[in-house]
């Protein structure tokens, strides 16, 4: 990775351009990464509503998660991230159980997949362990709009039902392959764009500082804030 940024800017700058034109974009809890690249796009269309679930103060959610699945349910979510324990390559996620462990659930991970036009798959650990060549449970599946993890970036072809490598973010196709327990597309695929100075620059004030509101923790570790 270049010294000169982080893996978590360059995830957050890929999340930013993955979100396009949207209106509407609800994140997630314990989803750091999603929120930062969430807040690095309204940088440049202020217009963009942001949902966060992790927020601490003035959460828009005041009955929890039901307004939230109201709201995907009418349409009026464009964007949402989904990740998982395991993710297989036709792109079903594992939220309840692998390799003997148990975790909290699939909530409403089932309808959010179906619900919101054009969901997000996050997976910062790229490994076999984790993008597996069958889930072990399926707690939701249903056509991403993309897959992103620390390793690449891959498009989903609804048509094949298969994830294709659009940008690998460091080293080469074959050590993406190796890491991957999926077979999956490719056409040369090219390296990430990295983050612009423009980028990194209201990475490290603004979003930083709002990020620091919600998740403290992570936003110490990446920019040093209090």
């Amino acid at each position: 990775m270049n010294s000169s940024f982080s893996r978590e800017e360059l995830l957050a700058c890929a999340i930013a351009r993955l979100i396009g034109d949207a209106k509407h974009v609800a994140v997630g809890a314990a989803s750091p990464i999603p929120a930062a690249g969430v807040f690095l796009k309204k940088c440049s269309s202020p217009g963009l509503r942001v949902s966060l679930l992790q927020k601490r103060k003035g959460n828009p959610f005041t009955e929890g998660s039901r307004e939230l699945f109201d709201l995907a349910g009418q349409g009026r979510i464009d964007v949402f991230f989904l990740g998982g324990a395991q993710i297989d390559g036709e792109a079903r996620i594992n939220l309840v159980r692998a390799e003997g462990r148990r975790f909290p659930g699939s909530f409403g991970s089932a309808f959010m997949y179906q619900a919101v036009r054009n969901v997000i798959l996050f997976r910062e650990e790229h490994s076999r362990r984790t993008l597996v060549p069958k889930v072990e449970f399926v707690s939701a599946t249903g056509n991403p709009a993309a897959l992103l993890t620390g390793k690449a970036l891959f498009s989903w072809q609804k048509d094949r039902r298969r994830f294709r490598l659009e940008s690998i973010h460091e080293g080469s196709e074959a050590e993406v392959r190796e890491a991957t327990g999926f077979d999956f597309d490719s056409d040369s695929a090219k390296a990430t764009q990295p983050p612009s100075a423009e980028e990194l620059s209201l990475l490290r004030t603004g979003v930083s500082r709002q990020i620091a509101a919600d998740y403290p923790d992570f936003a110490k570790r990446i920019w040093g804030i209090n």
